[in-house]
Formats: structure tokens, C-alpha cells, sequence
């Protein structure tokens, strides 16, 4: 059962979803993909969170950890996640704006804490800790190198995928994924390839429950 109070944040979230989701960002002329969209949208790198459902119905979400708006639907999302726990897949895709400082570094952190399985404890520390570090000019790059060191994670092989290019373009390419797709800012969804514009927690599990019975 999804709570009352959970509910009650994402009622007020979901009007900045539609509003961002019809375009908030800089790039509103990418055209959507025509063909294979639900390859692009769940690349086989592609994070999954929990255990995976029986591959019937997919939730993607394109996020920016840095996004006030991201932060305050991570609740929801969470709530999502254990009421429909091996029925629906859950994917994340990196999505960092360019006008957040810390986005980008959050994103490398992220996926540096990948590389030694620490991709959701990772995930979940940014939303946790967002209101400590987002929406400032500073880098945040020994913060995020606290948090790593927090999850006992072995800070050699932390720092060198930090600061590997080839992390940089890992994040980049789901970047590109998603502004092929049409995505205009943060947070995006997509159930079973299709945008989601929900207006209020029960259009979302709503279409959910309708992807299940299908």
C-alpha cells in the first residue's frame, strides 16, 4: 500500500513532471526515435534496481541527482519499487543537466560506485544527502568521495573510475539515448517505451496496474 504521505509529495510533484516532461531544457528540437525504442531505452549496461520483474512491464526513469524535482519523486519511486517488487522492472538512466554544477560529478560517482556493486546504495545515498550539497557552485567531489568511503568501498579503484573518461562517456551515451527519445529534462519516465505525463500518484500506478493486466 502506497502511503498517505508519500502520495501527498508526489501530488505536488507531478505538475512540475508534466511541466519539465513538455520541455524544460535546452534541447527541444531532438527528434524522437521512430524505430527501436525500447533497445535505446534499456541499453544491456542499463542499471536495474532490485530484482528485476518478468520482463513484461519496464519503468525507465531518465534522472539527474542534482534535481530538486528527481529528489523529491525518489520517495515515490521507492514506494513503487517494493509495492511492485518482481512484477515491474525498474531501470536508471543518467540524465544530468547541464546547468547543475554537481550533476555531472554526482552522475561519475554514481557509476564509479557501479563498478564495485554499489550502483542503488549509491543511488540512494545522492537523494538521501541532495539537500547538502545540490544547487551550490562548489564542487562536490570530496563529498561524494566521503559517501564512497561511507559504503566501504575500496577508494583506489573509486578514484581511478571517478576519473575515467570512460565513465564520463558511460553517463554521456545515456545522455544521448535520451534526448534521441525526446527527453527534455528531469525526471523522464517511460513505461514499456511509452512517456509518461502523470498528473497525480494514482495516473501512475494507474498505468502500472493496466501495463500488468494486459
Amino acid at each position: 500500500m502506497i502511503s498517505a504521505a508519500v502520495v501527498a509529495v508526489f501530488l505536488v510533484v507531478a505538475a512540475v513532471l508534466v511541466a519539465i516532461n513538455s520541455g524544460s531544457d535546452d534541447n527541444k528540437d531532438q527528434p524522437v526515435a521512430e524505430a527501436d525504442t525500447q533497445s535505446m531505452l534499456v541499453r544491456d549496461n542499463s542499471h536495474r534496481l532490485g530484482p528485476a520483474g518478468d520482463g513484461k512491464v519496464t519503468l525507465v526513469e531518465f534522472l539527474d541527482f542534482e534535481c530538486e524535482a528527481c529528489g523529491a519523486v525518489f520517495p515515490f519511486v521507492e514506494q513503487l519499487r517494493e509495492t511492485y517488487s518482481g512484477r515491474v522492472t525498474f531501470v536508471a538512466r543518467y540524465f544530468p543537466i547541464p546547468s547543475h554544477f554537481n550533476a555531472e560529478r554526482a552522475a561519475r560517482a554514481v557509476e564509479a560506485a557501479a563498478g564495485q556493486g554499489a550502483f542503488e546504495a549509491m543511488y540512494q545515498k545522492m537523494y538521501e544527502t541532495q539537500p547538502d550539497w545540490a544547487e551550490q557552485r562548489v564542487a562536490k567531489d570530496e563529498v561524494f568521495r566521503g559517501f564512497a568511503r561511507e559504503l566501504g568501498l575500496n577508494m583506489t579503484q573509486w578514484d581511478n573510475a571517478y576519473n575515467d573518461p570512460a565513465t564520463l562517456q558511460r553517463i554521456n551515451n545515456d545522455v544521448a539515448d535520451g534526448r534521441t527519445l525526446g527527453v527534455q529534462g528531469t525526471p523522464t519516465f517511460f513505461l514499456n517505451g511509452v512517456k509518461l505525463q502523470p498528473r497525480s500518484a494514482e495516473d501512475f500506478t494507474k498505468a502500472i496496474d493496466a501495463a500488468l493486466a494486459e
